[in-house]
């Protein structure tokens, strides 16, 4: 692995890589993207062979961890084949993440394939409940498919929860009791204030990570953790019980002093910060340079000048970006 070669204004080294393989997906869930989508064009997409070459890049100029998100990864043609060339290039750490529904069958083949890791995405145990936030979601699927995700031996395991007031803030302790008896993790995400919805009021919704943690001390005590995962969550453990339970706050605790990240949008579009609208167009440049990857390079490391200090999110009523998650994945 060479030196790390991206730096920002600020003294951070990023190291950490999301890329969106699709904007599209088989959920429609509440928080993440309005009922009625319109999704991109085939062309305004990155290809398969253009996300690999993308991933091979970024890991020349020091990136250790990748993570493919989407939309749904899954729903692309051709992910598993993505993945084996990804796991190919060495990275420290390779995962994605996922709702789950396409997990029972394609689990076996994406840990084959080299993926390390997995985040799956889970608002509630209660079918109904899941499926009113998903709006098309089946939730024994999903947990057909974390079964299947757990026995086909993958390094790590988190699922991932966004907590809204009202809406399954009810269901955070059952969530943590399955987590203990799966021996995964879980953490618990404050809704992003991404994409104009009209299903329910985001101020009003919030909960905040505060808030769940004290939830889950009614039940267990959660113990500071000490290893750094490098990411926005902070985890917690349980003296018994291997589940760590992490809090992921953009609103009430801001992580922007140690982010070592950035995200490419299924569009090639490079994205300093998820708060932020700064950004890089690497598909342009892909396509310019077939040949010779100097240019990019050349653009990634540019770009990085562009990485803001922090992002400044709002719960006022005011939508700071009209993207909506299933662009960028998270």
């Amino acid at each position: 692995m060479s030196n790390n070669k991206l730096t920002d204004r600020f003294g951070r080294t990023i190291n950490y890589v999301r890329l969106s393989v699709t904007d599209r997906c088989d959920f429609r869930c509440v928080y993440c993207m309005a009922e009625d989508m319109t999704f991109l064009p085939r062309q305004q997409v990155l290809t398969l062979e253009e996300i690999a070459r993308l991933a091979h890049n970024f890991v020349e100029l020091g990136t250790e961890k990748i993570r493919l998100t989407g939309g749904e990864p899954l729903v692309r043609k051709g992910i598993v084949d993505l993945v084996e060339e990804i796991g190919g290039y060495g990275l420290r750490d390779f995962a994605m993440t996922t709702n789950g529904n396409q997990l029972s069958s394609m689990a076996e083949p994406l840990r084959k394939a080299g993926l390390h890791r997995l985040n799956i995405s889970l608002d509630s145990l209660d079918a109904e409940k899941f499926r009113s936030i998903t709006r098309t979601g089946k939730l024994s699927q999903v947990l057909d498919g974390i079964d299947a995700a757990c026995e086909a031996g993958f390094r790590g395991i988190k699922l991932n929860t966004v907590v809204m007031k009202g809406r399954n803030d009810q269901d955070v302790p059952e969530l943590v009791e399955y987590a203990r008896r799966k021996q995964v993790d879980i953490t618990f995400i404050e809704e992003m204030p991404l994409g104009e919805i009209s299903e329910h009021d985001r101020g009003e919704a919030l909960c905040t990570s505060d808030e769940v943690r004290e939830i889950i001390t009614r039940h267990h005590d959660l113990i500071p953790a000490t290893a750094d995962s490098g990411g926005p969550a902070r985890y917690y453990r349980m003296a018994d019980s291997p589940t760590q339970v992490g809090f992921i706050s953009p609103h009430s605790h801001n992580f922007c002093s140690t982010c070592n990240r950035v995200r490419v949008t299924v569009e090639g579009r490079l994205l300093l910060c998820l708060g932020n609208e700064h950004s890089v167009d690497l598909k342009r440049v892909l396509r310019a340079s077939p040949d010779s990857d100097q240019h990019l390079q050349d653009a990634i490391i540019q770009a990085m000048d562009l990485k803001p200090e922090k992002h400044h999110f709002s719960i006022d009523g005011e939508v700071q970006l009209l993207r909506f998650m299933n662009m960028t994945g998270g």
